[in-house]
């Protein structure tokens, strides 16, 4: 049975990488509010992300470039968790996390149209590759709040408020109770609503085509 749950992982590494995003997104409220818990899901998060793009079989330059990007991101993740209020390492964890994160969903899309043929691990990849754009759009707007303060109001909201409002934004459904507004907050906010329609309208849609082909490739 171990054997098979590895070799599971190892054919939908697509799967592990939004099992361990949304695990995050649950535990972060119970692990926060420590040290220790900062430090582990900015470290797990970052480790498991850039394992994920090794995973989905990217040449080696890239994978070079992933870890390039991959290993400052991770030092600063834990050093962002151990002083959370010090402006110039929240800001520089920032400027490291969103090409980070930009090169995974560029790592993830570009798997996805590698191919005709609709895998497992491609349909976890589409939810994979979003919650990793959401993430990088937090970081994004808490360099933001840094470089302006004041940007989304004057209660500063703290970086799980930051990742709802990306989720809320990607997702256009603006559930957040707090909202954008300064010019460059709102210009940040904007850009995701653009990335978010681009989302749904290329991958899902290719992915509904993908499928279409492979339901009547069966027939």
């Amino acid at each position: 049975m171990l054997a098979d749950a590895f070799r599971w992982i190892r054919n939908t590494p697509s799967a592990v990488i939004l099992a361990a995003q949304l695990a995050a997104v649950l535990a972060y409220p119970f692990l926060d509010g420590s040290t220790q818990g900062r430090a582990i899901l900015g470290v797990v998060q970052v480790v498991v992300v850039l394992s994920a793009v090794r995973a989905v079989r990217l040449s080696p330059a890239l994978s070079t470039v992933a870890i390039a990007l991959g290993v400052p991101t991770m030092v600063f993740a834990l050093w962002e968790s151990v002083t959370p209020g010090t402006d110039w390492v929240v800001l520089t964890s920032a400027a490291l996390h969103i090409p980070f994160y930009g090169f995974v969903s560029y790592a993830m899309i570009r798997y996805l149209f590698t191919d005709d043929v609709l895998t497992h691990d491609e349909v976890f990849a589409t939810g994979a590759a979003f919650t990793v754009v959401a993430w990088g759009f937090a970081y994004l707007y808490s360099a933001v709040q840094v470089l302006w303060p004041g940007s989304f109001g004057a209660h500063e909201p703290s970086w799980f408020d930051l990742l709802f409002l990306s989720f809320t934004t990607l997702t256009n459904t603006g559930l957040a109770d707090f909202a954008p507004v300064q010019e460059h907050a709102r210009s940040a906010v904007m850009l995701e609503q653009i990335a978010g329609v681009f989302y749904l309208g290329l991958v899902v849609a290719r992915i509904v085509g993908m499928a279409g082909r492979r339901h009547h490739a069966d027939r």
